[in-house]
């Protein structure tokens, strides 16, 4: 063995101990080394400051601090629990629940404290109770979920139909510790057909120790095979006044502080969520210094709300026809960054609430006292006819400003029609006017433009306001006078005069005269009626006049047609000869024999008034 060094050994230097890094930590769990000195300040470095330390456990958020413990817990779902109380006290506990619901209303919730019920066992109670206020041997490792007999799992995760059998695979085990084993299936409606199919049997004919619990926001989706094997539950809305409620007392709790009206404003933009108002409080609370009043303002800019004042006003400006105003109202809403389409669902429930203020009065609304009473007052000054169409007018701006290009002219379109249309009269308002001899009412100061017309069904109308008919052009001595045609017979008269064969035509076929003065035709339209029956006649009147016509079509109460009139004198005529004795005998002495029809012969005048001669008596 040769004593030469290999060539890598030689001139090795000595092996230089390696530092280690004070911020790592050894993989086998060595012991940190000790702290080195701080750098000398000569070289111009502060030392590293330590890492800030939590003093407490991480937040939790409103929604989960604030979960329901118990049944008593739960809000808004008073039948429900009610319900399940009844049946745990007689012993008659379904072996499957369906829970539905919108989002937030405490479907998963109450979902666990069912399985809760149905497990709880103490050292007094040893059978299912819905008395959750003292904790069970079996409740607390249900509520942070590692029950080995409570199973909850999501369905959305376990869609398949190999997923579905595995799981109930384990339905025919008995329980380990607890008295059922309670499978309990979140958002079921994800559920793929074949694993529904597969469920269907052990829903059928399950074993007496296993519980199901189904949970649900989509319950059209979910097959009527499975509902009818459970016992459905529709968890309701929270109301506004109720949530708000619930809301400042988590707030008295929480040592927080937000004005009433920020609370129902939050009240009502969950919509009937619980969840979902938490998380909107809060949001609200940080958004002052702590010990600091929320203000509602603070809030409505947090949500993206317009100032309900405001819109309050606008509302009103609408219902007085105030264009101007109105779309310089709308304008400052928009500046502000108010949605257009919120100020459009704004108005929509101003509307109701007028509506609603109408028929019980202002105590009815669940808003500030103020605003109640200004809605109020516009429902008692409105009709109830103005109130619904200005709802159904809203309906189809709503929708005009979702799909327009340009929402905010949209909305501005809308309040155009909706101030106009303000003041125009309704049908009943309009046929009672024309009944009384009023003088019809017209649109508001600063419009134009004429009102709606929709076939035999509506009013066709030339404009009502009288300056309008005192611009016409004067009359030429061919026109015919409005006020010389004083009955209805006189209008047939200039129609047959004029030879207009349609409309002569349609008048005698589907116009049933109600009422009659001149310049105003109420009518019932008969069956088939064409659409622009109303229009034409109207046109035409007009031209052959040089003056404006109404004509209005009413439900019912009209006389008989030019044509059903007719057709009634020809059954009585022949119903009169049918009954003749004469008649009577021939139809019996032929047998088979048939009226086939009635003709009415004409008598020539002088043959009439003329007696026949009287025949000479023969002499003797």
């Amino acid at each position: 063995m040769s004593d030469t060094a290999p060539p890598w050994d030689e001139d090795e230097p000595t092996p230089e101990v390696e530092e280690r890094d004070t911020l790592t930590v050894d993989i086998f769990g060595e012991p940190d080394p000790e702290p080195q000195p701080a750098m000398p300040a000569a070289q111009g470095l502060a030392p590293m400051p330590a890492p800030p330390t939590a003093d407490g456990p991480a937040y939790t958020v409103l929604a989960r601090k604030y979960r329901p413990r118990n049944f008593d817990d739960l809000i808004g779902q008073e039948a429900m629990v009610r319900t399940l109380t009844n049946a745990f006290a007689t012993g008659r506990i379904a072996h499957a629940f369906m829970l539905t619901g919108v989002r937030g209303v405490g479907k998963t919730t109450t979902a666990r404290l069912l399985a809760r019920a149905l497990n709880y066992e103490s050292e007094t109670v040893h059978q299912p109770s819905m008395d959750l206020t003292v904790e069970g041997r079996h409740c607390a490792a249900i509520v942070e979920g590692r029950h080995m007999d409570v199973l909850e799992l999501d369905a959305a995760s376990r869609t398949k139909v190999d997923e579905m059998r595995e799981l109930l695979d384990g339905v025919r085990y008995s329980p380990v510790e607890a008295r059922y084993k309670v499978y309990v299936i979140d958002e079921v409606h994800m559920l793929s057909t074949a694993a529904f199919n597969a469920l269907l049997k052990t829903l059928e004919e399950p074993p007496p120790h296993a519980k199901f619990i189904f949970a649900t926001t989509e319950i059209r989706k979910v097959p009527v095979t499975i509902l009818s094997r459970c016992q459905r539950f529709d968890l309701r809305r929270v109301e506004p006044p109720v949530l708000a409620a619930h809301l400042e007392k988590i707030c008295e709790k929480e040592g927080a502080k937000v004005e009433a009206e920020g609370i129902a404003l939050i009240s009502r933009a969950a919509e009937g969520s619980v969840r979902d108002g938490l998380s909107i409080l809060d949001q609200a609370i940080v958004q002052t210094d702590p010990g600091q009043i929320v203000p509602a303002k603070v809030v409505q800019d947090m949500l993206g709300l317009a100032d309900r004042s405001q819109t309050i006003e606008l509302f009103e400006q609408i219902m007085r026809g105030e264009t101007g105003a109105a779309i310089h109202t709308f304008r400052t809403l928009w500046g502000f960054g108010a949605d257009p389409v919120q100020v459009v669902l704004d108005l929509l429930e101003h509307s109701h609430q007028a509506a609603v203020s109408k028929a019980l009065g202002p105590d009815a609304l669940a808003m500030p006292k103020e605003q109640a009473q200004r809605l109020a007052a516009v429902g008692a000054l409105a009709s109830a006819g103005s109130l619904s169409r200005l709802w159904q007018m809203l309906l189809k701006a709503h929708d005009e400003v979702r799909r327009a290009p340009d929402p905010s002219a949209a909305v501005e379109m809308a309040l155009i029609r909706l101030t106009y249309a303000a003041d125009l009269p309704g049908p009943e308002e309009a046929l009672k006017a024309l009944r009384d001899g009023d003088p019809l009412p017209g649109g508001p100061s600063g419009g134009g433009g004429g009102g709606q017309s929709s076939g035999g069904g509506a009013v066709a109308q030339a404009r009502f306001a009288q300056p309008v008919m005192q611009q016409a052009a004067p009359q030429t001595s061919a026109l015919t006078d409005a006020a010389t045609l004083a009955t209805f017979d006189d209008v047939l008269k200039l129609i047959e005069a004029k030879r207009d064969i349609g409309i002569k035509l349609d008048v005698d076929r589907y116009l049933r005269l109600v009422s009659y003065r001149p310049g105003a035709i109420v009518y019932e339209p008969a069956p088939n009626t064409p659409a622009n029956f109303a229009g034409r006649l109207v046109s035409r009147l007009k031209e052959w006049t040089g003056q404006p016509w109404l004509v209005a079509a009413e439900g019912g109460g009209g006389a008989e047609t030019a044509w059903e009139k007719q057709k009634r004198e020809q059954k009585e005529a022949r119903a009169e000869i049918e009954a003749d004795p004469f008649v009577r005998s021939v139809m019996e002495a032929f047998p088979g024999a048939e009226i086939l029809g009635v003709k009415q012969l004409a008598i020539p005048q002088g043959e009439a008034a003329t007696e026949p001669p009287m025949e000479p008596e023969d002499e003797d």
